[in-house]
C-alpha cells in the first residue's frame, strides 16, 4: 500500500510540475562558435561557470576546438552541439574540412579552406555527397574527443541552404540520435546582435520583458573578449558587424549581467538547453521548421 501511495504521489508531482512549467516562459540559450579562438573559448567559459543551463554549439573544424572540447566537458549545465561548418569568413583567420581537403574537394578553395560565404560556397557547385563526408567528420571528431552530444545546429546556415542540404542534416541527426536546433518549435527572440553595443544589455533585458507563456524562445549570443586575437580579425563579408570583438564583448556582459540573473530567477522564466529538451519532448517530436 505504501508503494502505491509514493507512486502516486510522485505522479501528482510530476502533473503539477508540468502545469506549472507551462506558465512559464521557457527561455533557451545558445552560445555559438565554441572553439573558433582562444578569445570566444574564455567568454563562453565565464558564461559556463554562472550555472545558467545553457547550449553551446563548437565548431569542430577550428584551431581552437581542442580547448574548447576540453572546456565544455567540466561544466554539466552546458548542451553540447555541433555548429555543423561549412564557411570560413574571416580575412586573416581561415579553417578547413576535417575529412580532408582530397576527400571533400568542392568544398574548399585552391588553398583548401571553406569559403567565406554561402554564396561562394554554392557558387562552387559543391556535392552532397562531399557534404554529408564532411558533416559526418565533424560529428565523428567531436564524438571521438569525448563531447556527449545533444544537438546539431548550423553556422552561418550553411548546412541548410537547400532542401537537399537540410535533409542531410536531418539524416545525421536520426543515424547519432541528436536533437537540431529550431525542430523544437522554438521562436528566436531577435534584436541582440545587431543592437549597438552601448545597448546590448537594455535590448537583451526588454526583450526578455516582453515574451509571454508559450513555445520555447530562442537567444543566440556569440560571445567574445575584446582582446588583441579578436579585434584583429575582419569578416569577409559585408554583412557582419564592424569591432566584432566589442560585439561579442557586450553580448557576453549582457548575459552575465546582475539584471539579466535576476530576471532568469522571476518565477515567471524557466532557463532550459537543448540537452532538457530532448529529454521531456523526445527526439520524435522534431518537426521541419
Amino acid at each position: 500500500m505504501k508503494k502505491i501511495f509514493l507512486v502516486g504521489a510522485l505522479a501528482t508531482a510530476l502533473q503539477l510540475k508540468a502545469q506549472t512549467d507551462t506558465q512559464k516562459v521557457p527561455v533557451l540559450i545558445r552560445c555559438d562558435d565554441i572553439g573558433m579562438s582562444h578569445s570566444v573559448n574564455l567568454a563562453a567559459e565565464k558564461i559556463a561557470m554562472s550555472g545558467m543551463p545553457v547550449s553551446m554549439s563548437v565548431m569542430v573544424p577550428c584551431s581552437w576546438f581542442p580547448e574548447g572540447a576540453a572546456m565544455l566537458k567540466k561544466y554539466p549545465n552546458v548542451s553540447v552541439g555541433i555548429h555543423l561548418t561549412l564557411n570560413a569568413e574571416w580575412k586573416q583567420y581561415r579553417w578547413g574540412q576535417v575529412a580532408g581537403a582530397e576527400a571533400v574537394p568542392s568544398l574548399v578553395d585552391s588553398l583548401g579552406y571553406f569559403f567565406p560565404s554561402r554564396a561562394a560556397l554554392f557558387a562552387n557547385n559543391p556535392s552532397l555527397a562531399d557534404i554529408e563526408k564532411e558533416l559526418r567528420a565533424q560529428i565523428e571528431k567531436a564524438i571521438k574527443a569525448g563531447l556527449k552530444i545533444d544537438y546539431l545546429d548550423y553556422h552561418m546556415g550553411a548546412a541548410m541552404q537547400t532542401l537537399e542540404t537540410r535533409m542531410i542534416v536531418e539524416k545525421l541527426a536520426t543515424e547519432f540520435k541528436l536533437g537540431i536546433s529550431r525542430y523544437f518549435g522554438e521562436t528566436d527572440v531577435n534584436g541582440v546582435y545587431a543592437a549597438p553595443v552601448t545597448s546590448k544589455k537594455d535590448t537583451l533585458l526588454t526583450r526578455m520583458k516582453e515574451l509571454q507563456p508559450g513555445a520555447v524562445r530562442l537567444l543566440v549570443f556569440h560571445v567574445g573578449e575584446n582582446d588583441a586575437e579578436l579585434s584583429a580579425m575582419e569578416d569577409l563579408n559585408p554583412f557582419g558587424p564592424k569591432e566584432m570583438s566589442r560585439h561579442r564583448l557586450a553580448e557576453r556582459d549582457a548575459l552575465l549581467s546582475p539584471e539579466f540573473a535576476a530576471l532568469l530567477k522571476d518565477p515567471k522564466y524557466r532557463a532550459v538547453n537543448y540537452k532538457m529538451l530532448v529529454q521531456e519532448k523526445g527526439l520524435a517530436s522534431m518537426r521541419r521548421p
